[in-house]
């Protein structure tokens, strides 16, 4: 073999890695074994100067353009008509019944019954990519739907996107280039220019002249229509499967409902499931299925007319920020939060929004009047993004706090936070300390919220977390708001939170950098409380997981004499830790990775992460490549549609059960 055919090899090669990787999400070699084989690529074509325009060595960025030159579509690329309520969407139902119906009344070759296909509408920049001879050969904006901007060098960037594909007619490929929202993240952390939002991330990356910054906002694309009309596909669906067959993204999620009701069951299931996917979404696209019918609708000059974008209430605003007010958590650290003018998010007012820490007021470059961007996903409260104009005129800078805004102790600055040293008296880390430790997953103390400790702080003097165990009924009846029931149900419940399971024990007293799984992981290890409080730092690195800062986090923890004094002062008052016994855990589920999807009857999601926990196995968020089950609820939505494209095992229904019963009883 020559050097240039060599070359040609390597090209597919790395085209078919990609594939895998990027598409599929099931990677054939490590990471390291494709860094060789590109490398011996990009060595074999410095040495022969063999180097074809497809190349992946040519599509990581580095070409920096002098302008954007135009393009004409073959086909005219339409938008999508939109309906806001449910008022909107059953009329456009209505309206594609009356013109399917006029046809049948005239014609012979009837349209079948209607059904639809209901897919993301993503929220990011529309991309074009023509193929012809398989071959990648233009990518372009949308433009006014006839004239785009040509974009190829950028979208080359995009690894996802295939430089060739099986088929050889002259095709049209319509999607969207999207940023992962887990990329904005680390784009953010990274590099000192701040990314408002994925939106316009991913649309800044594409219209960026400089191709080495859109590389290295590493986007993803998802394609989900063919705007040439030379292939014959019966169904949206077959062209959808046609679309992955050539090695194209197409999101997992796309749904067949048959009427009113079924998509408006849909609708409610995906308003919640997109908040938890790693993409931006502000509706769906509702299609019918039919490739006939669609094509005896038609369009107008607009749009089609057989297919429609249900938005959803945006969940991105803008808004002015007036104040910055500052808190102190239980450990110390004191964080900034916004105070804002008031908004409307999905009928709820939204006044406040987070900022991490001082770093992060600079780096966003937020000032008092500034008029900022904010998000808000999974009902927590909104985070702000960025400035809308970073030259705005009337606002004046955030200072920096030197003393405790609560007991005006001097702060110290951390590696990243502003701490403040007095955890003794300075009440908001006590108040923080103590909801934590009576919290439903440490020692779960029903009835002691953060208005009742603030409350008990305040009347009763309470100053350490164990002053909770010498409550007295003539200490509580007597308070605001306190009969007879509520403080016997109190009472009886720090009663009841003194037999405790060592890994609840442990997550309660609020080690640093110590969450659920880790305080899991230490009580599997080390049996009992006094075993652990003894433990050495080799001990402790030995644990998957746990790294040397966590370890040291532990040992110094353990060794601090006002904490030690603490805990010691906590078990005199009847605390009894339940040790882990020998043969109480399983590693039946050794190395398997699990995620739990939608709602399971007569289990809390907890307590099945903690059962599956127990037994070895790892619980993650999301699926991917390295899920090896996924346990499916009533409503699992994408998740699971993932899992079946993934080829992953799938327990639902009967063996779901049987599999958390055989658990139950190890």
């Amino acid at each position: 073999m020559d050097k240039r055919e060599k070359i040609d090899k390597l090209i597919e090669k790395i085209e078919n890695l990609n594939y895998h990787y990027y598409t599929l999400d099931e990677p054939l070699v490590s990471d390291g074994e494709y860094d060789q084989i590109y490398d011996e690529l990009r060595k074999l074509e410095e040495e022969t100067g063999y180097v074809r325009d497809d190349s992946p060595t040519q599509v990581v960025g580095g070409e920096i353009l002098d302008k954007f030159e135009k393009h004409f579509h073959i086909t005219k690329l339409l938008s999508q008509n939109k309906a806001q309520t449910h008022e909107e969407l059953e009329a456009w139902i209505d309206r594609c019944n009356r013109l399917r119906d006029d046809y049948n009344i005239n014609h012979d070759d009837k349209l079948a019954e209607l059904e639809y296909i209901m897919e993301y509408k993503f929220d990011g920049l529309t991309v074009n990519l023509t193929y012809n001879n398989g071959n990648l050969v233009n990518a372009a904006t949308r433009g006014n739907g006839i004239i785009g901007e040509e974009i190829s060098p950028q979208v080359r960037t995009i690894r996802s996107i295939p430089n060739r594909i099986k088929e050889k007619s002259l095709l049209e490929i319509q999607g969207e280039a999207l940023m992962p929202l887990s990329e904005l993240t680390r784009y953010n952390e990274e590099n000192e220019l701040q990314l408002k939002n994925a939106r316009n991330a991913a649309a800044g990356a594409l219209r960026n002249l400089n191709t080495k910054e859109t590389a290295k906002r590493k986007l993803t694309a998802y394609f989900y229509s063919i705007p040439t009309n030379n292939l014959d596909f019966a169904t949206e669906e077959d062209m959808l499967e046609f679309l992955k067959e050539q090695g194209l993204l197409i999101h997992p999620y796309h749904k067949k409902v048959h009427n009113l009701e079924e998509m408006l069951a849909e609708l409610d299931f995906i308003e919640e499931e997109r908040k938890n996917i790693d993409i931006l979404t502000d509706g769906v696209v509702i299609k019918i299925n039919d490739k006939r019918t669609q094509e005896v609708l038609g369009s107008t000059n607009k749009f089609p007319r057989w297919s429609i974008a249900y938005k959803f209430e945006a969940e991105e605003y803008t808004t002015t920020l007036r104040e910055v007010v500052w808190n102190v958590g239980r450990s110390g650290k004191v964080t900034p939060s916004a105070i804002l003018d008031p908004v409307e998010f999905s009928g709820a007012t939204v006044s406040r929004a987070t900022l991490n820490n001082y770093d992060d007021i600079i780096r966003k470059k937020v000032r008092i009047g500034s008029k900022v961007f904010i998000r808000r996903s999974n009902d927590v409260i909104p985070e702000i993004l960025g400035v809308v104009d970073e030259n705005q005129e009337g606002t004046k800078e955030i200072e920096k706090p030197s003393k405790c805004p609560y007991c005006g102790s001097e702060l110290i600055q951390g590696n990243v936070h502003i701490i403040c040293p007095n955890s003794i008296s300075c009440k908001p880390q006590l108040l923080a300390r103590m909801e934590h430790f009576t919290s439903r997953n440490a020692m779960d103390i029903e009835g002691l919220s953060e208005k009742t400790i603030a409350q008990l702080m305040e009347e009763l003097d309470i100053n350490e977390v164990d002053d909770i165990y010498d409550l007295s009924y003539d200490d509580l009846i007597n308070l605001d708001r306190f009969g007879d029931k509520k403080t016997k149900n109190l009472l009886n419940a720090i009663e009841a939170s003194k037999k405790v399971d060592l890994d609840n024990f442990i997550y309660a007293i609020g080690i640093p950098n110590v969450g659920e799984r880790t305080s899991r992981d230490l009580a599997n290890k080390f049996k009992s409380f006094d075993a652990l409080r003894h433990a050495s730092l080799e001990e402790l690195s030995d644990i998957d997981d746990i790294g040397e800062i966590t370890a040291q986090n532990i040992i110094e923890y353990f060794r601090d004499p006002n904490i030690s004094k603490s805990i010691d002062n906590l078990l005199k008052k009847g605390i009894e830790i339940s040790e882990v016994k020998a043969d109480n855990n399983s590693d039946s589920l050794n190395d398997m990775t699990f995620v739990i999807t939608g709602t399971i009857d007569n289990y809390k999601r907890d307590d099945i992460k903690k059962l599956l926990e127990s037994n070895g196995a790892k619980v993650t968020g999301s699926v991917s490549k390295n899920t090896d089950v996924v346990l499916a609820g009533e409503k699992s939505g994408s998740k699971k549609d993932k899992a079946k494209n993934l080829g992953i095992e799938i327990y639902e229904n009967d063996k779901l059960y049987d599999f958390l019963k055989e658990l139950e009883g190890m």
